[in-house]
């Protein structure tokens, strides 16, 4: 099963739908922006395209700007 986020906008929003969950017997959990951020950069790093290989030497020529 899926999951769902959902981001109140305000406090009386956050009060409604904690209420509403609870009445539907749902347990809701709570996560920080950065655990937002990681969700998010993990769910991109999923979709890159990793058929394509690169050399150490191509990987540090990047980095060092050359």
């Amino acid at each position: 099963m899926k999951s769902l986020v959902i981001t109140p906008r305000t406090q009386e929003e956050s009060k409604l739908i904690n209420s509403l969950l609870k009445q539907l017997g749902i347990t809701p959990s709570k996560i920080s922006v950065e655990e937002m951020e990681d969700l998010t950069l993990a769910k991109l790093m999923s979709k890159v395209d990793k058929s394509k290989k690169v050399t150490k030497d191509e990987i540090f020529q990047k980095l060092n700007g050359k």
